[in-house]
């Protein structure tokens, strides 16, 4: 892939644990050189959240959100029609629709869905799963057996990563130490087990952020903010502030606090890409991503409890287990090799990507008589001095008002090629 530039059209979900997801993938694939735009969903779930807001009976909301979800994919293929990438890449939750679906196939668009949920607690996975090219996961048997009983034969295990640019130590002012900082914290949302495991720990200096802890009565003193949302900008500096950090994969039953299930969530890998310590739970597949001497793991809350006690007293123990996990993501699990393997399968399994090589930039593909012009145009327009032909074409189409006379000569050249059949640069 290192001599290949490609055309990336990355969906966002609405909301949810896979919209920060989204976007590092976003920055990563920009990382490693490839031109991506992205269909900001998020922007237009205040609509579905209005809807509700309506007070309308239930059995007509429900068909007026299915129209609401006609005109997202409508909006979708919009910019796909404009932009003409080479590859969808679409998020857990994100709202491509069948009828999308079928119709980027049929326009010869490669799409693969990165399905970073639980299998089990997630099943809509059954009926989109074989309208993509290629499904992600990162979860193995029995789940790769379903696919392929659904007719998804190419689904590679993808475990997720962290961003280093991103996931990296901040500097705290004293204020944001005082408000963060805690002996031990967890940041996520309050599932059942949770709710149960953490009581043990009501009583010591123990932090909760994030949402979905309503009525919980039992950790009101440890529930930062109300139950708010936290932003991935805070929660680095939650990590940052936190001596010992606990990890506490999710789980829908209360009766087991440690279920010990098989993927391994994102928390894991950004506490370790930022040096962060962590106590997290024992995961069928963590040996295989991190070693023993990486990770402090506990297999009980009994045992959470004790390692909890053992490490808050020894910040040099706790330093040591952050750099070893640290070294180990920036050398296998960042977002930067996660997208290079996507792309890598998916010329594997459909082929070669379209062009062979990194299309010319817009200056080398004008005639001389634009050339002179087009610096200033593409520094208004945002673009970077080498910014492919297609890129500079698609920034125009989606100006608004009247286009510039080098603007507008620049379309009709691309319609003219178009019209020809000449290959794009």
């Amino acid at each position: 892939m290192a001599d290949v530039s490609l055309r990336i059209l990355v969906v966002l979900p609405m909301y949810g644990g896979s919209l920060p997801i989204g976007r590092y993938c976003v920055d990563a694939l920009r990382d490693l050189g490839h031109s991506v735009q992205v269909f900001d969903a998020p922007r237009l779930y205040p609509a579905f959240t209005g809807l509700k807001e309506l007070g309308l009976p239930p059995m007509s909301t429900g068909p007026l959100e299915n129209s609401l979800l006609q005109v997202v994919g409508q909006a979708i293929w919009t910019q796909v029609e404009c932009w003409r990438p080479d590859f969808v890449l679409a998020m857990a939750q994100a709202p491509l629709n069948r009828l999308l679906l079928q119709r980027l196939k049929r326009a010869g668009i490669r799409t693969a869905m990165w399905f970073v949920e639980d299998y089990a607690v997630f099943d809509y996975w059954r009926a989109y799963a074989p309208l993509y090219d290629v499904f992600a996961v990162i979860q193995k048997e029995p789940f790769v057996s379903l696919l392929r009983e659904t007719g998804q034969p190419r689904a590679p295990y993808l475990p997720l990563a962290a961003l280093p640019s991103f996931h990296r130590m901040p500097t705290l002012t004293p204020e944001e130490q005082a408000e963060y900082g805690a002996e031990a914290a967890f940041l996520g949302a309050g599932y059942p087990n949770r709710r149960q495991a953490f009581r043990a720990l009501a009583d010591r200096d123990f932090k909760i952020w994030g949402s979905d802890w309503d009525g919980e009565t039992a950790l009101a003193r440890n529930i930062q903010r109300g139950g708010a949302r936290i932003s991935a900008e805070e929660s680095v500096k939650i990590y940052a502030a936190t001596a010992v950090n606990i990890n506490l994969h999710s789980s829908v039953f209360a009766d087991k606090l440690v279920s010990g299930g098989d993927f391994v969530n994102p928390r894991t890998f950004e506490l370790a890409c930022m040096g962060a310590f962590q106590l997290v739970d024992r995961r069928r597949l963590l040996p295989e991503l991190f070693a023993e001497d990486e990770l402090a793991v506990f297999d009980s809350m009994p045992q959470c409890l004790e390692l909890l006690e053992h490490f808050a007293a020894r910040p040099e123990e706790r330093a040591a287990f952050a750099a070893r996990a640290r070294a180990r993501v920036l050398r296998d699990h960042t977002y930067q090799q996660r997208m290079r393997a996507l792309l890598d399968y998916t010329a594997e399994q459909l082929g070669p990507w379209p062009e062979g090589g990194r299309p010319a930039s817009a200056l080398d593909s004008v005639p001389d008589s634009l050339r002179g012009a087009l610096p200033s145009l593409l520094q208004e327009l945002g673009l970077p001095p080498d910014a492919r032909f297609d890129d500079l074409t698609a920034a125009l189409r989606a100006l608004d008002g009247p286009l510039s006379d080098i603007g507008v000569r620049i379309l009709l050249l691309d319609e003219w090629r178009k019209l020809h059949g000449r290959k794009r640069g």
